[in-house]
């Protein structure tokens, strides 16, 4: 044959094989690059138009990057090829649940738990989602299901505890949440949050000795860890620091970023947000988003949508990224910083009409610092709204309690307001949530950043 006539074959390109291409989208996902799983899980779906798993991971990625309909939607269609696949559902019900429609929530865990009995993530997020819908027996139940069903998980027996704590209507019940730590943190000898929470029960029983060995041992074993650290002074076991140190909330927050909203479901009446807000839209004019406001100790974000109105700019600041991360998840932000509250607050001055503080100064003890930062970050005539733990007395006095966080006497917060400039200053009595089946004694504080002239004449007798 001549060289120039032979043909010249032209092979096809080979296929991507579509499988290989999902498996390094969830090698992405768990590494923690959202934009490249992206990426490979819309690749997936180019090759394979449909394709559930790359949906359904797709979906979970979505939400978790801030865009929860899309992720819903992303689900739903998963769902549609593959209708009875549990983890889809519960899923599903997890961006119910974190989005607060706890009706849709319980539903999706019950289609779960349909097609997948032993889904035990499943059936403690339904026990959950009961217990925040105020579902008590009902949620006590599905726990004990749970244990049942699968007597070796340790998250099964710290939810329980802490169910028990929460809804204690004696100290038989605080007896068996000790029960219930002490079996988790023996299943899973990592499990930290099982001894932190054991020995605030052994505490509130009037059990301080072996709370305070229980922490002892935790610093013997991780002698760099804050928490034990702290917790340790908490319990009386050692002088209490003037407000927690930067390293404990930190690790604190960190640690509960992904389930804390869901904790704050449990506690049922947790209202310190709605409160909080009700007591800014008292002093300020009508909303006409003019206002620069900041939410200081942001957290996940839960004040964001009854700030927005007032604001004209709308930022949060936060010790814990994983808090911050979570808020930029939430959106409503114009801007969310991770920074020492103190310090961040000193590098603003003059710089916001209104500063809110929600269940973030019972990380203080002194109350004086952080409130003269506040003054300066406020412009002439703003407003300071924050909440506080209450100490009963008629004395200038501060505590660390047991749950780690510190109460403070009326005359404290009053005197520290004081001294750092604000007027028209007014603390009322509330409860912002439960513990341990009781309610919480809150302050509530508004006050005015006014001229030195006027928080003098308005400090002098009638």
């Amino acid at each position: 044959m001549n060289r120039d006539s032979a043909q010249v074959v032209v092979r096809p390109a080979a296929v991507k094989d579509w499988r290989a291409v999902l498996k390094q989208a969830m090698r992405a996902h768990q590494a923690d690059d959202p934009d490249h799983a992206e990426q490979l899980y819309r690749e997936v779906l180019d090759l394979r138009v449909a394709q559930p798993d790359a949906l359904h991971y797709l979906g979970v990625l979505c939400h978790q990057g801030g865009r929860s309909d899309e992720g819903v939607e992303l689900i739903r269609t998963a769902l549609q090829v593959t209708p009875k696949h549990p983890d889809a559902h519960n899923n599903l019900g997890n961006i119910h649940k974190e989005c607060g429609r706890l009706r849709e929530a319980e539903a999706c865990y019950r289609k779960a738990l349909e097609h997948g009995p032993q889904h035990y993530n499943a059936l403690s997020n339904l026990a959950v989602v009961l217990e925040a819908q105020e579902r008590p027996q009902e949620a006590f139940e599905a726990y004990e299901k749970l244990l049942q069903q699968a007597p070796d998980f340790a998250q099964g027996h710290y939810l329980l505890g802490l169910f028990l704590r929460n809804h204690a209507q004696g100290l038989e019940h605080i007896e068996q949440s000790v029960a219930c730590f002490r079996e988790a943190y023996a299943l899973e000898p990592r499990f930290v949050q099982a001894l932190e929470a054991l020995s605030v029960s052994l505490y509130v029983l009037g059990r301080s000795d072996e709370a305070v060995q229980v922490y002892r041992d935790w610093m013997a074993r991780e002698p760099d860890n804050p928490i034990p650290r702290h917790m340790l002074a908490a319990c009386g076991g050692a002088d209490a620091p003037v407000r927690a140190g930067d390293a404990y909330v930190r690790d604190i927050f960190d640690r509960f970023a992904d389930s804390f909203d869901e904790q704050l479901l449990q506690n049922l009446d947790y209202r310190a947000p709605q409160v909080l807000a009700g007591v800014l839209n008292a002093v300020l004019p009508a909303p006409a988003a003019a206002l620069d406001v900041l939410d200081a100790g942001c957290g996940t974000g839960l004040c964001a949508p009854l700030l927005r109105p007032h604001a004209r700019q709308l930022a949060g600041v936060d010790l814990s990224g994983g808090m911050v991360e979570k808020a930029r998840q939430r959106g409503g932000y114009d801007a969310l910083d991770v920074a020492e509250l103190t310090a961040y607050l000193q590098e603003q001055p003059d710089a916001w009409d209104v500063v809110l503080s929600a269940d973030t100064l019972v990380y203080f003890g002194e109350l004086g610092p952080v409130l003269a930062a506040a003054h300066a970050a406020l412009r002439p005539g703003g407003w300071l709204v924050f909440s506080l733990e209450a100490k009963e007395g008629e004395e200038d006095r501060v505590e660390l309690t047991a749950s780690g966080r510190y109460r403070h006497s009326r005359i404290h917060a009053l005197r520290a307001l004081e001294r750092a400039g604000f007027g028209d200053i007014r603390i009322d009595e509330d409860s912002l949530r439960k513990e341990f089946g009781q309610p919480v004694r809150s302050w509530v504080v508004r006050a005015r950043c006014v001229d030195a002239a006027t928080a003098a004449a308005e400090r002098l007798p009638a």
